[in-house]
């Protein structure tokens, strides 16, 4: 890259960038402090620190390292910006879901498991005459450590008659086998059993049990001549007189072929199909803790290591301090006969400590080492890569991080930025895009982008130290760290009943009573971790989907199926108030498609009305073109090059195969007759390429179009294209298009919509447009309860539940339930201070 013309020392300057929505700009940001880019939801902060600073930080450093190493990284595009200069090398840490295994932990993300079998193995208590386990011995992922009966998965998973064949009184013909395929599998294994002579027209339960359990469970795989169509008479009679068969059938029990498709299968449905038959235990040799039993034998402070591991990282830590402080008396003859062990003791016990006192600082006291990263939040991870750094004693490196405090109490983000200032006193500099006020009040230096998002965005509108943006009449972020005034609790709403909840156990709630008001908005607070979404997301959604015999699509969870702990069921019931529910609504962060394919317009029904415009126009009608030609997923309309997809992946020696436009179509995704049909002209990849905003514009005279762009400006969604594949939204986003999609519908009153921190990654501005939109739908009659941390959205509801006190076995209570108002009060709630500075117009 060329040089700059002006160079300023101790700063990172940037010329000319343009990566998504960023107009050409130039920008001066020092290093060595605490910067943090604010503006609204798609104004472009985004596109600045990691589109265009991170990614050319990453681009150079991976400059000097050999191209098939580069292969192993996750490469970013090349930014398109002309100069940028006095870059350190950067570490993103960025809000993304856990690894893709359960084999993931808490203690692998935090190294603190590697450090933990080192102490087992070199200073656990051995059984007399046991020889030394090396340290991979204590891992369940390794052959040397793992149990040999369940691989290291802690459960055994098994079929028997009854998962296989639910109803007995079926025949073989009639399908009593669930466990075989549908469809011609099924058929071809009961025309195999005529041919061997067995009766599939008996119901199940009058078969000998010697025939159905070899019939279910044998290992036998014979090939026998098979007659499809015949009866069993005519296929007795053509056996005798050696006829030529229909062709050759190998028979598969239903026990093989439930494990063998669970193996070996691609297809995520299939896999789910062969799991619905499996029945998991404990595993009678290691008792669920994954481990071999010599390795468990070994024992440190009393304890193995798999109980270890289960103990909170609180008490982890008073357990490990007295060794490492040196204060345990093992006796004077312990210490004069292992003398090593002693040694080793204090300094990995001391190692342990010190990692651990960061991720306590960070408020991750209650999780477990053995806990996976697929049940943590993107915060929780988050926060535990950012432990792994404070330890890392790096110096020199820019920390680009995207908002820290997501997911976060207000108690909780104190201790996060006395993380993030001790990364910045060891020589650091930290770029963060971050919404949460907290935070840019303590920044030394606030790069504010704007005014808008989308194309109304992508010009810095500030940047310098934070009193100056006070001046800055264009900024929206200006008015809610200047301007705020005392907050006016509107009168609450009075409930028209009450749903009531008694004797709740599930993870750390433990025979807890819960009331929530109907027909109003309720919050539900709490610091991180203390069973706020236990209660709302898990134990309020499925009592109340149980009882109204409605099907809620579970969380995906990610990874393996077969290594996905069961989920703790929930004990309690509702004993009051569901007869005054008719439909639950449940809005989550789950993503609305997980391919390229899938976007807003097509989640939200918006694309239809669109393609049936298009079909409608004079062209298309004289080509008799329907509305399905305007769809990339048909063939009919779609490139055939990149079958609809907009890019092509091309496969490079040495380096990581890299996706690019599609020469055909050059990434419009269709093929050139669908797009020489226009609609005011423009063809339907234009539209897809606009945002919210314009297309409300262009479609003002279509008003069953700028009905759903309305609602989805109105949930703070305007900057975001009609196309943008699903992969590319965030969590918030995701929760946001789905609650745009339950707006469009008619009102119904009397439903119950739950959503789990609706307000992540917005700017305060969004976040008045999306409480405008929640307020609406109680006024309609219906009934609202939030999971929430911002206390914009805290101090104006009808009702508040703070759960806690703690996190983790510290929480699980209602410390508080009433008015805002009446919560601010409560002494012994942690959220009460924070509620309160708001209401006074300090927060």
């Amino acid at each position: 890259m060329a040089e700059s013309s002006t160079n300023r020392p101790g700063f990172v300057q940037v010329r000319g960038a343009r990566e998504h929505n960023l107009q050409n700009v130039d920008v001066d940001i020092p290093r060595d402090a605490l910067v943090v880019f604010t503006g609204v939801s798609g104004s472009g902060k985004s596109s600045l620190a990691f589109g265009t600073l991170y990614a050319e930080a990453q681009r150079r450093y991976l400059e000097s390292v050999s191209p098939y190493a580069r292969r192993l990284f996750h490469q970013l595009e090349v930014p398109e910006v002309d100069v940028i200069d006095g870059l350190p090398p950067a570490v993103a840490l960025q809000q993304q879901r856990g690894g893709g295994t359960t084999r993931s932990s808490v203690g692998s993300v935090t190294t603190l498991s590697n450090l933990l079998r080192m102490l087992y193995s070199r200073a656990g208590d051995y059984p007399k005459g046991q020889g030394i386990i090396y340290a991979e011995g204590f891992s369940p992922n390794t052959p040397e450590g793992a149990c040999p009966t369940c691989h290291g998965l802690g459960r055994v998973y098994e079929v028997t008659e009854r998962s296989m064949v639910p109803d007995d009184s079926l025949t073989i013909r009639e399908r009593a086998i669930a466990a075989w395929p549908t469809a011609w599998g099924g058929q071809n294994q009961r025309d195999i059993l005529v041919s061997m002579g067995y009766d599939v027209d008996k119901p199940w339960r009058d078969l000998p049990q010697k025939e159905r359990d070899w019939i279910l469970f044998t290992e036998e795989q014979p090939v026998v001549p098979v007659y499809p169509g015949y009866s069993p008479e005519e296929t007795r009679r053509a056996l005798q007189r050696k006829e030529e068969p229909n062709y050759m059938g190998t028979f598969t029990s239903a026990r093989r072929h439930v494990f063998h498709s669970f193996a070996n299968t691609q297809s995520a449905q299939m896999k789910k199909r062969a799991l619905q038959f499996m029945l998991s235990t404990e595993c009678p040799l290691c008792h669920g803790k994954r481990l071999r039993p010599e390795s468990l034998s070994v024992t440190f402070a009393g304890l193995d290591i798999a109980d270890l591991s289960r103990l909170p990282l609180k008490a982890l830590a008073a357990l490990l301090r007295p060794y490492a402080d040196s204060k345990v008396d093992r006796g004077a003859e312990y210490d004069a006969q292992f003398p090593e062990k002693v040694i080793v003791t204090q300094r990995i016990a001391d190692d342990l400590c010190g990692r651990l006192s960061v991720l306590l600082d960070l408020g991750l006291g209650y999780l477990t080492l053995e806990r996976s990263t697929p049940t943590l939040s993107p915060g929780e991870l988050q926060r535990l890569r950012l432990a792994t750094q404070v330890r890392s004693n790096l110096f020199g490196v820019v920390y680009v991080l995207d908002e820290p405090s997501a997911g976060l109490h207000p108690v909780d983000t104190a201790a996060l930025l006395k993380a993030l200032g001790g990364l910045q006193r060891a020589g650091n500099s930290l770029f963060v895009v971050e919404h949460e006020l907290e935070v840019i009040k303590q920044a030394d230096w606030v790069v504010d982008v704007g005014p808008g998002a989308g194309e109304q965005g992508g010009r810095i509108l500030y940047s310098g130290p934070l009193a100056g943006l006070a001046d800055v009449a264009d900024s929206q972020t200006r008015r809610y760290l200047f301007d705020q005034a005392p907050v006016v609790p509107r009168p609450p709403r009075e409930p028209s009943g009450w749903l009531r909840l008694r004797g709740i156990t599930r993870h750390n709630l433990q025979q807890l009573d819960a009331d929530f008001p109907l027909g109003v908005f309720t919050s539900v607070t709490g610091v991180s971790g203390s069973g706020k979404s236990t209660l709302v997301s898990q134990v309020l959604v499925e009592l109340v989907a149980k009882h109204l015999g409605q099907e809620i699509a579970p969380e995906e969870p990610e990874g393996d199926a077969l290594e996905r702990a069961d989920e703790a069921a929930t004990e309690g019931r509702i004993t009051e108030g569901i007869d005054k529910i008719t439909r639950l609504v449940r809005v989550d962060q789950q993503p609305i498609g997980r391919t390229p394919r899938s976007n807003m317009a097509t989640y939200t029904g918006l694309f239809d009305h669109v393609r049936k415009l298009f079909a409608a126009t004079p062209e298309a009608r004289k080509r008799r073109y329907d509305a399905g030609r305007f769809s990339f997923n048909v063939a009919k309309g779609r490139c055939e090059n990149c079958q609809g997809e907009g890019s092509v992946m091309v496969e490079l020696l040495f380096l990581p195969s890299v996706y690019t436009p599609c020469p055909v179509c050059h990434g419009t995704r269709y093929n050139a007759k669908t797009l020489e049909i226009t609609y005011h002209n423009k063809n339907i990849a234009d539209v897809l390429g606009l945002t919210v905003d314009a297309a409300w514009e262009f479609f003002s005279e279509e008003p069953t179009v700028q009905r759903a762009l309305t609602v989805l400006r109105e949930v703070g969604l305007g900057y975001l294209r009609l196309g943008q594949p699903a992969t590319e939204l965030s969590g918030g986003e995701a929760q946001r298009i789905k609650l745009a999609a339950e707006l469009q519908r008619p009102p119904r009153g009397h439903s119950l919509y739950v959503l789990d921190e609706p307000t992540t990654g917005l700017h305060p501005s969004d976040v008045e447009k999306l409480l405008r939109q929640l307020h609406s739908l109680v006024e309609a009659g219906n009934t609202i309860v939030v999971v929430e941390h911002d206390m914009h959205v805290v101090a104006t509801s009808d009702w508040v539940i703070d759960i806690g006190p703690g996190a983790g076995d510290e929480g699980g209570q209602v410390v508080a339930a009433g008015s805002p108002v009446k919560v601010a009060e409560v002494k012994k709630s942690k959220t009460a201070p924070y509620l309160k500075q708001f209401l006074e117009g300090k927060g």
